[in-house]
């Protein structure tokens, strides 16, 4: 528990523990209200389509949005974003004016904030703890959300018991992002510094795609994460079906449903730092992946309330291990210039698999019934197993993504605009001939690391003229765009240049050109 020893840390992890409580209360709330005003299946969970969808809307802008602007200010407003919506949801409730579409709409705004705070929220993480606590913070984080899982449910049980209503529970909920808006406001955050210009806003959604198009261990995770959730929201999607219509359950009696889910999700916190230590990350999500296929199988037929609340225990281990085995996987296999960027991604997947999968079997369920689809689903997640064969995360568990900073400015005749551009870049490899097919599979994760980092085309040729000559040339498309490469080649890239340089004779270093688009209208002079 060592991240908690660091003040801003415990700060907010304090405060988003009340705010998730208040959050779990909210979606409580939501979700019965929705099949007190309609019985629909379909509309049930469409609830959570509203909510996911945002998610797949917002996840990349918010996150290079991110990346580029002072983290703490945008906390700030997504935080008050959501404290309004909250609000207004509560005082329509209470008034008695929300119908089924217009719970759908503020449950779509507040998602929407959401969307747009939760890359911010996960990549300030490293900030605040040092690299080897991040795991343990990542754990941290899935305390809160279970822990709140476990109380906000039996809380908004008892106040929708009570004359309060879904509106009370909604204005309970817009409170506890005060408490948040407070902590944020209080830190003082230092941005690290950098001498070239912040990126904008589509230059920096544009090379987030670059980044994810270009590196392996990020799509592993990508497509991980999608196949789990696809067929994992169908529990999420249709517990409230389950527990009201199937069971006959009242307000405080699925609560205590989704309160188990959340105890069961603590005990996964305790059990995985020790789990971590024994296991490969691969054994360790296939294990949970069939435990909580397992268990979405069993409540397709169990109607047992006392025995299902059993299950729920083992369906929060379950999905907790898995979604912080997912977490820690994206944090750890992207460097830090890129980090809100891949997160987001990591959650418009998730989101978008949600949001898809949520409809999918809550049709499924209107037709066939409910058993049919969380049937389909349990087989769909066991089926997902495959894919582990071919997408192993711990494909990145030994990178060393820290800059390297060993790329030196060349001196130039005269210093080019930031954004003047396209820019071409040329380096010259002499390589015995002998050699040269070893050399050119070496460039290969070059060209790859290039592209990752900037680079809209790359290419390696061979002098036709003399042999074993080889030039290396990419197109970068702006020069601040250029210098931002030197800050991005981690440790594990310099490795990767110093094999590919070692086929080079010379004794001196590769020749390098550096070469700007020529305009007329420049009026710099060599």
């Amino acid at each position: 528990m060592s991240p908690l020893r660091h003040p801003v840390f415990r700060a907010l992890w304090i405060a988003s523990a009340v705010s998730a409580i208040g959050t779990w209360m909210q979606d409580l709330g939501a979700v019965w209200l929705m099949t007190s005003l309609s019985p629909s299946p379909l509309l049930v969970a469409l609830i959570q389509t509203a909510g996911s969808l945002p998610f797949f809307m917002l996840a990349l802008p918010a996150g290079a949005i991110a990346d580029v602007v002072d983290r703490r200010r945008m906390l700030l407003f997504t935080q008050g974003w959501m404290l309004v919506a909250a609000t207004l949801l509560g005082v329509f409730t209470l008034a008695g004016i929300t119908t089924p579409w217009v719970l759908l709409v503020f449950t779509f705004a507040l998602s929407l904030g959401s969307a747009m705070n939760m890359p911010v929220w996960q990549a300030i993480i490293p900030e605040l703890v040092a690299k080897d606590e991040l795991p343990s913070a990542v754990a941290l984080s899935g305390i809160v959300i279970n822990l709140a899982r476990a109380i906000g449910p039996a809380l908004a049980g008892i106040i929708l018991a009570t004359a309060g209503g879904p509106g009370a529970v909604f204005l309970v909920n817009a409170l506890t992002f005060v408490g948040v808006i407070v902590v944020i406001y209080r830190w003082r955050r230092i941005p690290k510094p950098s001498g070239l210009p912040a990126e904008r806003v589509w230059g920096a959604i544009q090379a987030g795609i670059r980044f994810t198009r270009f590196w392996k261990p990020l799509q592993i995770v990508l497509v991980r994460t999608g196949t789990y959730i696809f067929c994992g929201s169908a529990l999420f999607a249709l517990l409230p079906i389950l527990g009201r219509q199937e069971l006959g359950l009242d307000a405080v009696g699925y609560g205590i449903i989704l309160g188990f889910w959340g105890l069961g999700g603590l005990l996964g916190a305790f059990i995985l730092p020790k789990a971590q230590k024994r296991l490969s990350v691969d054994t360790l999500v296939a294990i949970a992946t069939f435990l909580y296929a397992t268990m979405t199988l069993t409540l397709a037929y169990l109607r047992n309330y006392y025995l299902v609340c059993g299950v729920m225990i083992f369906v929060g281990i379950g999905s907790l291990t898995l979604m912080a085995s997912f977490n820690v996987a994206a944090q750890t296999v992207v460097p830090g210039w890129v980090r809100a960027r891949a997160l987001a991604f990591q959650l418009l997947v998730f989101q978008g698999a949600m949001a898809a999968g949520s409809f999918l079997w809550g049709a499924i369920a209107q037709r066939a019934g409910l058993s049919i689809a969380l049937t389909g689903a349990s087989m769909g997640l066991l089926a997902g197993l495959l894919i582990a064969l071919r997408f192993p995360l711990n494909c990145g568990k030994n990178l060393d993504l820290a800059p390297s900073l060993h790329w030196r400015q060349q001196t130039l005749v005269f210093e080019p605009y930031p954004d003047d551009g396209p820019v071409l870049i040329q380096l010259e490899y002499h390589v015995d001939p002998q050699q040269a097919d070893e050399f050119v599979e070496a460039m290969q994760p070059i060209g790859v690391m290039r592209r990752r980092d900037g680079a809209i085309q790359w290419g390696l040729f061979h002098d036709l003229t003399q042999c074993g000559r080889f030039v290396e040339s990419f197109i970068v498309e702006s020069w601040v765009e250029h210098k931002r490469q030197f800050e991005r080649v981690t440790n594990s890239d310099r490795i990767l240049q110093d094999r590919a340089r070692s086929f080079h004779i010379s004794d001196q270093p590769p020749k390098v050109f550096q070469m700007i688009y020529a305009n007329r209208t420049d009026e710099r002079k060599c």
